[in-house]
């Protein structure tokens, strides 16, 4: 199975998006929930939400890959939209679902003023000497302004890893991380795995759109062998450094 394409400008995709934004508009109105303050995190969301329909014909969970189980496609630990584990759990208890489109107003008003302060306060960079580029590629979480550092470092060859994208096939077209350095989407994660060859003791970043995929795959690489994952906290919408189309 290769990567499975879907045309974002097609007229199709077009309408499922518009059905999928007024059925998330709904979901926020039912609950009493806002959307996540950053535009960008609702829309990678939405936009997972709408291909998942067009594919499965269900709304799954787009930060969840999705396996086929009797000849049905299923959602690991069935999470369709919206799913009981942020309903019952993750919301209450986080103030945030898993995907992080849907938040209490709390959440929403505390992450605005967050967001805020990253932005005067937490400024890029200086350059890293072997020891610590060492050191920092294999925490399990790097922060943006870190992957920055480490691609600049990997240039110089003074590291290497390799950057692994796990969105989908049109996420990567809208803009990846430069330097990334394979497409492996969850929604064909193990085949597209296997085809991207990865040997199981170099290190490995993940990343995602705001981290929760990549976290997800993080957890499941391990147990297939690979030794050395990092993931990128918060996914390419915090990231700072330079993308490409």
């Amino acid at each position: 199975m290769s990567i499975i394409k879907i045309d974002m400008n097609s007229q199709e995709f077009i309408a499922e998006m518009e059905k999928t934004i007024k059925f998330t508009d709904k979901v926020n109105a039912q609950f009493g929930w806002e959307y996540h303050p950053q535009e960008e995190v609702n829309e990678g969301v939405q936009m997972g939400l709408a291909r998942n329909k067009m594919m499965y014909s269900k709304r799954f969970c787009p930060c969840f890959m999705v396996e086929e189980v009797d000849g049905k496609p299923k959602s690991v630990d069935d999470r369709i939209c919206p799913c009981k584990p942020a309903i019952e759990k993750e919301i209450p208890e986080e103030g945030v679902c898993h995907c992080g489109i849907f938040c209490t107003p709390e959440f929403a008003a505390n992450k605005r003023i967050e967001l805020g302060m990253e932005e005067a306060v937490h400024t890029h960079s200086r350059g890293l000497t072997k020891e610590e580029c060492e050191m920092l590629v294999n925490q399990k979480e790097i922060d943006p302004d870190e992957l920055i550092s480490l691609l600049e470092a990997r240039e110089l060859g003074m590291v290497k890893f390799k950057l692994v994208d796990v969105r989908e096939h049109m996420e990567w077209q809208m803009g990846h991380i430069k330097g990334a350095d394979a497409l492996v989407p969850t929604s064909s994660f193990y085949q597209t795995l296997e085809e991207a060859k990865l040997k199981k003791d170099e290190n490995i970043i993940v990343y995602c759109h705001v981290g929760s995929r990549s976290a997800h795959v993080a957890r499941i690489l391990p147990s297939m062998g690979y030794t050395k994952i990092g993931n990128l906290t918060h996914g390419i919408v915090s990231y700072g450094g330079e993308k490409e189309r």
